[in-house]
């Protein structure tokens, strides 16, 4: 494989919604998100009010990339041979003692040496995503509230609740019928929650449209929010942007699934119409596969086999399976790159003095896309080593998966937006480096002088 990449040798360009075109507000989505399942486990399911209770401090529990085992209520942090490097039961994080005794030196129990296992299953769920973060925290806590309240018991038995508050506040009727909290709240005050796409993004957009390239937005969002978001983000002309919206896409499964288990469908006033046998020509269409697409883009630029590159920022929906099961060129959008700016920008000495602050400033959850002080680096971490010898750092699955499945890493499209089309970028192979495919800059955790990374 070539070592380079660049959007110019591409055929069809293809992105996400949430979190990748549309950028939300996260200190103020995550607690808007963490509130719409919080009361209604309290409502309707009788949980303990102080779940809706959190202090800013709270938010530090987050960190992508974390599994909770469903059975004993454990969140954990694997690294990329499926040891656990770290783990906590509910909030409360495993001394090494206990970890060792728990967890040892051994693989996690559910983990699958290809990198390519499922990230929702009976037994466990990935936190992949900044939609299912707040979850994380609201589910440790309930964890703690369980276990207080039946003396330390070790199975727990409240998914099947969180399940009945996810699919309450984003089930396919609740934007239509202003059901839960996330929707109405996102309505009233969208401003509040997204970021409108600077006009670099739009002026990208319309270069490479101009530069004759297939325009897709695949987004697993229905089509009325989606509606929303991109009128607000983009513009009310937004639709003319693109050949080709797919809403409903059911992600991973619109890669994953055969044409006959996911066709697409049309839609009327939001509502999804007859199945189609195959897809005939350009438009707005719901649910799918990428093989029918695939055939329809075949015919668009008469190429037996159009290059595809698609934007995304959930590993388990958009990257592995494009890369996994159509062969896309992907591109992951790691707002984590961007946690890492304003330490780059300001190291401790430059920090304002203590005197100039506000003098009432109370404490500011952390932005979601920073590192937790409990859980460390999303991309390393250190595991015990031996008697007597140093501690030494390895790689997480999460980063390992990254420089498997993904062409280039970028904090943001806003990032490259300025960019020649044909501009060479670096892309994450065997042969590169592990820290090749980020741009502008690998994270700090991967690019300190002093480290020195096991593979």
């Amino acid at each position: 494989m070539a070592q380079h990449f660049s959007l110019a040798a591409c055929d069809v360009v293809g992105f996400d919604l949430d979190h990748t075109l549309c950028r939300y507000n996260l200190p103020e989505s995550a607690p808007l998100i963490y509130n719409s399942f919080a009361q209604f486990l309290v409502k309707e399911k009788g949980y303990d009010k102080e779940l809706l209770n959190v202090t800013p401090e709270d938010w530090d529990f987050c960190c992508k990339g974390l599994a909770l085992d469903l059975e004993d209520g454990n969140f954990l942090k694997l690294a990329d041979n499926g040891t656990v490097l770290r783990a906590s039961h509910g909030t409360k994080m495993m001394t090494p003692a206990v970890l060792a005794e728990a967890y040892g030196k051994k693989e996690w129990k559910h983990f699958l040496s290809d990198t390519g296992m499922a990230c929702r299953s009976g037994k466990y769920y990935f936190y992949d995503n900044y939609f299912d973060l707040p979850g994380a925290l609201l589910c440790a806590r309930v964890v703690d509230y369980l276990t207080k309240q039946n003396n330390g018991q070790k199975t727990f038995d409240f998914w099947k609740d969180i399940v009945a508050a996810i699919q309450h506040n984003y089930k396919m009727s609740a934007f239509k019928e202003n059901c839960g909290i996330y929707f109405p709240e996102i309505k009233r005050d969208p401003g509040r929650y997204l970021h409108s796409c600077p006009e670099s993004v739009k002026k990208w957009l319309r270069q490479l449209k101009n530069a004759g390239k297939i325009l897709l937005l695949i987004t697993s969002s229905h089509s009325d929010y989606c509606r929303l978001l991109c009128e607000y983000i983009l513009g009310n002309d937004f639709a003319d942007l693109f050949d080709i919206v797919i809403t409903n896409a059911l992600k991973p499964g619109f890669f994953s699934h055969l044409p006959n288990q996911r066709p697409f469908r049309i839609l009327e006033n939001d509502e999804e119409q007859e199945a189609l046998p195959s897809l005939d020509k350009p438009g707005w269409y719901s649910q799918g596969n990428a093989v029918h697409l695939y055939e329809l883009l075949k015919k668009m630029t008469g190429k037996p086999e159009p290059k595809v590159v698609y934007f995304g920022d959930s590993m388990h929906s958009d990257i592995f399976p494009a890369r996994h099961y159509s062969n896309w060129e992907t591109v992951l959008i790691l707002e984590e790159l961007r946690g890492d700016e304003g330490t780059r920008r300001q190291r401790p000495e430059e920090s304002e003095p203590l005197e100039k602050k506000g003098k009432y400033e109370g404490p500011k959850a952390k932005p979601l896309n920073t590192s937790s002080k409990k859980w460390g680096s999303f991309f390393i971490d250190s595991i015990l080593g031996l008697e007597n010898t140093e501690d030494s750092l390895v790689y997480t699955w999460c980063c390992k998966r990254i420089s498997t499945y993904s062409t280039i890493a970028i904090p943001s499209i806003e990032a490259i937006a300025e960019l020649p089309l044909d501009y060479k970028f670096t892309r994450f192979s065997s042969s590169n480096s592990k820290t090749a495919g980020y741009y502008p800059n690998p994270p700090l955790a991967l690019s300190s002088d002093d480290i020195l990374i096991t593979k």
